[in-house]
């Protein structure tokens, strides 16, 4: 089961912290993060750029000279593409870019990024010990911690109550990026040389993630009965449809033509075989 050290803010070591054998312990799938990060690269884009055509851009509704006999080349309108100050030929207009993803495949993206950067997490024990929100209390950390000049990622719980002094303190610092646990992506764990997160923290997200084996067999079963239960309706409804035909009053159409069917059928070869020996 893969392990991060324990460390206090002063880079002193308290032991080791358990990951997740579930979250942390898998394979990386590299095809479902190149697909995640690509979704959330265009998921990010504004699709805002807009061009005018020749038909948008102000003026040009007057033919600039006559067709023939000037000597220059031929031209309909000043705000044709080819001059200067015209529209823009195929030039781009407002679209969306984002895209749609399973959730078990943004799932399967987040624990394969978290297993990637698993031997780059930092754990400390809190941050009680930072008692004012000053960026040079936080730097001062992260080079205790050795994480100084690099991208740190800075996880936190938001439930905590040190998350504001600690976001606080680090907002300012380049390289610094602060994220609650909710907020957890691909790109920025992708992005960064150290996760740096509390104890508290890691254990949220070791238990978003983790698999019980109580979930993987409870959908199993629904399906079942619910197919059961269909299939109960469906006997009752039937079994209904038949009542209501049995009491329905018949239209005297319908007695008529059962009457006609109760009947029997007269004896037409014995008729037959009379008229031809009458003969």
């Amino acid at each position: 089961m893969p392990s991060a050290q324990l460390v206090d803010l002063k880079g002193k070591k308290l032991g080791e912290v358990t990951l997740d054998d579930s979250v942390f312990g898998g394979e990386p799938n590299t095809h479902v993060l190149h697909a995640a990060l690509l979704r959330q690269l265009a998921n990010a884009r504004a699709g805002t750029a807009c061009s005018k055509t020749r038909s948008e851009v102000r003026g040009g509704g007057r033919k600039p000279w006559r067709q023939k006999g000037t000597g220059r080349a031929r031209a309909g309108s000043i705000r044709s593409p080819l001059w200067a100050g015209g529209g823009v030929t195929f030039g781009p207009k407002p679209r969306d870019y984002s895209s749609s993803m399973p959730k078990k495949m943004r799932q399967l993206a987040l624990k394969s990024a978290l297993a990637a950067r698993a031997d780059h997490f930092v754990v400390v024990k809190d941050f009680n010990d930072l008692k004012e929100a000053k960026t040079k209390a936080m730097a001062a950390v992260l080079k205790s911690l050795e994480l100084s000049g690099k991208k740190v990622l800075l996880v936190l719980d938001r439930t905590s109550a040190q998350f504001e002094q600690v976001e606080r303190s680090a907002r300012n610092i380049s390289g610094v990026k602060v994220l609650e646990v909710n907020n957890l992506n691909v790109k920025d764990l992708l992005e960064c040389d150290a996760v740096l997160t509390t104890e508290q923290a890691l254990e949220l997200i070791n238990n978003r993630f983790k698999q019980t084996p109580a979930d993987d067999s409870a959908p199993a079963k629904a399906p079942a009965k619910k197919s059961k239960a269909k299939a109960e309706k469906a006997d009752e409804t039937a079994e209904k449809k038949e009542e209501k035909v049995a009491k329905a009053p018949k239209s005297p159409a319908k007695k008529k033509t059962e009457e006609s069917q109760a009947e029997p059928a007269p004896d037409t070869t014995s008729r037959k075989k009379k008229e031809s020996a009458d003969s």
